[in-house]
C-alpha cells in the first residue's frame, strides 16, 4: 500500500478577498468618470489614504471623503451602489 502524499499547498478564497481585482486602478477610473471627478487628483489622494484605511485607522466615510469627495457627503457614493456593484472595497477588521 502506498503512503499518501503530504499536503504541500492549500489555496482558499476568504470571502472575496483573495483572487479578486478589488479596488484596482481601473475600478477607480470608472468611479472617477461616474462621479465626474478629476482622475489624477483623486488617484493622488487615494494613494495617500488607502494604506491608513486598510490598517483600520481610517473609517470608510473618512477614506471616501478624503480621497474622493473632499467637501461632499460620501453617502452619495454608498447610496448609489457604485462602490458595492463595481468593486470590493475591503472593510478593515
Amino acid at each position: 500500500m502506498d503512503t499518501p502524499s503530504a499536503i504541500t499547498c492549500l489555496c482558499i478564497d476568504i470571502g472575496g478577498v483573495l483572487l479578486t481585482n478589488g479596488w484596482d486602478h481601473l475600478t477607480r477610473k470608472q468611479a472617477a468618470s461616474h462621479f465626474k471627478l478629476d482622475w489624477a487628483e483623486m488617484e493622488e489622494r487615494h494613494q495617500l489614504n488607502f494604506a491608513t484605511y486598510e490598517e483600520g485607522k481610517l473609517s470608510l466615510d473618512r477614506y471616501l471623503t478624503g480621497s474622493f469627495f473632499m467637501s461632499s457627503d460620501p453617502s452619495q457614493w454608498i447610496s448609489s451602489g457604485h462602490s458595492c456593484s463595481h468593486s470590493h472595497i475591503p472593510f478593515p477588521t
